[in-house]
């Protein structure tokens, strides 16, 4: 495929709610373009974008996918987005190459929670956008009602077409900027006057329009408070100006399953959405001044690597944007983040799985390479000069689940599959946690971790098992007392003999551990005094309550005895233990557990049930407040009743909900939970 200059080039990422049709969309854009010979169906699973194995089962998109298709000689780089929640990072790779964002929403007369997320993302971000409105030939769909309830959060949506419906089915379309009317058929060609049952809908979307497109040019503005009409080019240049400068969202609507209004949106798709000329963007170099990159194929080459895809039959490919220069074949180039050397192969352009070799890729441009040997999402290649590209804001993972092998002796399969499934989804971690000595799985939601769990089984053959993880409690002890340890063991020959008196109360000078030596008078020689201490170290690691570890004790050797033959460091060692369990156990001691902060921002009409919910889970509200329309509540909750909380809030807010967690300090249980705490670490101890 020959290569194309940025000017004709639209990078355009269909992002929205999971089911309303953004893939369907994706393929009658292909099919339209004549990159396809066929339209498929995500139903029968055989859509260019989704080829995953479980894209297919599920029939929903789970990574990005991206495919090219030429129309009227622009070049679109189609980038399908995952409009599940648990895949938010899909979207934030996409939006990180992509010029401009299509929001695909359905016609149920209703703002749905994917549109209204989208939108937040592409305004706050300034990412050109439009928005399309799937669908409208549906039974119960309204293409009117639905502009009328985004409208009502939105102001800056301008509707720049409305379908002409005849039983349900979409006969043509008014282009409410050119004041004319398409029949199906015409291609965005042949337009004729509107029809006379049109005009009071026209005259209404009219205005509006007209309006949001003086408010993008001084000019106009002027013009528009003067009472001067303004003509079709003008409005036109308004709504393209607002659109660049992320203040306005054109809508446009149709069916993408019976391909009907779709050839329109390729028509405004070519005019209005912004080349990759329209930004340059911003990298860092070696001394940490910034560079503005052009994107000029004369320039010096750097690209991004934006997402990873395991491919079974070439391997790793990388997807990456030409942000500036040209990419050829043969070229070796710098990873800025890794500080190797890659060689580049050969250049592809994607078309789903379809992969089309090509001799170059110019700036702008998005295209694959294959084998790259130390490169990953997120890593900047370029030549020359090292320069490094803004890092790619990924959604911080919320929900930890303990990961297991269901057959034991899989756990190394298990946690190398997930090490290369990490490849391709940078937005979720494993760890190994050193308090409870699990494998934690993080990621954004349940389903993602679900569907790591199947890639596993089905990619790697091992089956892993996810259960809820186990709490890091601490143990400290509420009062001051003193005990004894004595050690004796006489077994024919050399005996053994420690004996030891200390101090146990709360107030290390540290927080976890301290050590005072106050014996006087040698009853406890200099020489074992190390051993006492090393014994008492050894024994804090396991409270006496749960065998969780013991901390803020302060430990103050007073008094002992020894033996001038039996006296060993090994006695006094065991000695210190046994004053250890004697003394915690008679001084109070109790349960601690980790208090996390929270952050959650959600919309304004939440709020109470979102305090009330924290309320109950033993949390405390410290304070709220309102940020760009969203309330933002910070509050802290004991980890134990949290840990599933992502699922509990996008229930609770229909998924308008997010939050972070920040670990803050640990606290003391309330007694009534403590012979739980203990009888569940007794179950896990026995099954261990």
């Amino acid at each position: 495929m020959a290569g194309f200059l940025a000017k004709d080039i639209r990078n355009v990422a269909l992002i929205g709610h999971s089911g309303e049709g953004k893939t369907t969309l994706a393929e009658a854009i292909l099919f339209n373009a004549n990159a396809i010979d066929r339209q498929g169906r995500t139903d029968d699973g055989n859509t260019t974008m989704d080829f995953d194995p479980e894209e297919i089962s599920k029939k929903i998109s789970i990574s990005l996918a991206t495919a090219n298709c030429v129309y009227n000689g622009v070049k679109f780089n189609l980038i399908d987005v995952p409009g599940y929640f648990d895949f938010e990072s899909e979207m934030a790779e996409a939006l990180s190459v992509a010029d401009s964002a299509l929001i695909v929403t359905s016609g149920s007369g209703t703002l749905t929670v994917g549109t209204e997320k989208a939108l937040d993302y592409c305004i706050a971000n300034k990412i050109p956008a439009m928005l399309f409105i799937n669908g409208i030939d549906k039974e119960n769909s309204n293409f009117k009602h639905t502009v009328q309830a985004i409208q009502a959060k939105y102001k800056k949506v301008a509707p720049v077409f409305f379908p002409e419906m005849i039983d349900n089915k979409m006969k043509g379309y008014v282009s409410v900027v050119s004041g004319q009317y398409f029949a199906f058929g015409d291609h965005g060609q042949g337009g004729q006057p509107i029809p006379e049952h049109f005009k009071e809908l026209y005259n209404t979307f009219r205005e509006r329009v007209v309006e949001v497109a003086a408010e993008s040019d001084d000019e106009l503005m002027m013009k528009f408070f003067d009472g001067i009409p303004l003509t079709d080019e003008e409005v036109n240049k308004g709504i393209s100006v607002g659109l660049l400068k992320g203040i306005t969202i054109p809508v446009l609507g149709g069916s993408a399953l019976t391909n009907k209004g779709i050839f329109n949106l390729m028509n405004v798709m070519c005019e209005s959405l912004p080349s990759p000329l329209s930004r340059n963007e911003i990298a860092t170099d070696a001394n940490g001044n910034e560079v503005e990159l052009p994107a000029d194929e004369n320039g010096k080459t750097v690209l991004r690597v934006f997402k990873t895809i395991a491919d079974p039959f070439v391997g790793r490919l990388s997807l990456i944007k030409v942000v500036s220069g040209t990419l050829k074949s043969g070229m070796t180039l710098k990873n800025v983040n890794k500080e190797t050397e890659e060689k580049i192969s050969t250049v592809y352009f994607l078309k789903g799985k379809k992969q089309e070799t090509a001799e170059c890729a110019y700036a702008g441009d998005i295209c694959a390479l294959a084998k790259l040997a130390g490169t990953t999402t997120g890593d900047t290649l370029c030549e020359g000069e090292p320069v490094r590209l803004s890092e790619i804001k990924m959604p911080r993972p919320v929900l930890s689940m303990a990961v297991y092998a269901a057959k034991k002796g899989e756990e190394d399969k298990i946690f190398a599959g997930l090490n290369k499934l990490k490849d391709e989804d940078i937005s979720f971690t494993v760890v190994k946690d050193p308090e409870t000595n699990e494998m934690l799985l993080s990621g954004v939601g349940e389903t993602q971790l679900e569907i790591l769990c199947r890639k596993l089984k089905n990619k790697f053959g091992c089956e892993a098992v996810l259960k809820e993880p186990r709490i890091a409690y601490r143990e400290t002890i509420k009062k001051c007392v003193e005990a004894e340890g004595k050690h004796k063991k006489q077994s024919g020959g050399a005996g053994q003999y420690g004996h030891c008196k200390v101090r146990f109360e709360p107030g290390a000078a540290d927080g976890q551990f301290e050590f005072v030596d106050a014996v006087v008078g040698g009853a406890v020689p200099r020489q074992f005094i190390p051993a006492v201490e090393k014994g008492l170290r050894e024994a804090v690691v396991k409270g006496v309550l749960a065998g969780y570890p013991m901390v803020n004790l302060k430990c103050t050797l007073f008094d002992g005895s020894s033996h001038p033959v039996d006296s060993k460091e090994i006695a006094f060692k065991m000695a210190a233990s046994i004053a250890y369990k004697e003394g915690c156990s008679k001084a109070n001691p109790t349960i601690l557990e980790p208090i996390y902060e929270m952050r959650i921002v959600v919309p304004d009409n939440y709020l109470g049930d979102i305090m009330g919910d924290i309320n109950k889970r033993r949390g405390r509200i410290m304070g709220t407040e309102m940020v760009d329309g969203k309330q933002i509540v910070t509050a802290e909750a004991p980890l134990s009743e949290i840990t599933k909380y992502a699922t509990d809030l996008r229930s609770m807010t229909q998924g308008r909900g997010s939050y972070e967690l920040n670990f803050v300090r640990y606290e003391e249980v309330p007694a009534q939970t403590i012979p739980k705490i203990v009888e569940e670490a007794k179950k896990f101890n026995e099954a261990e």
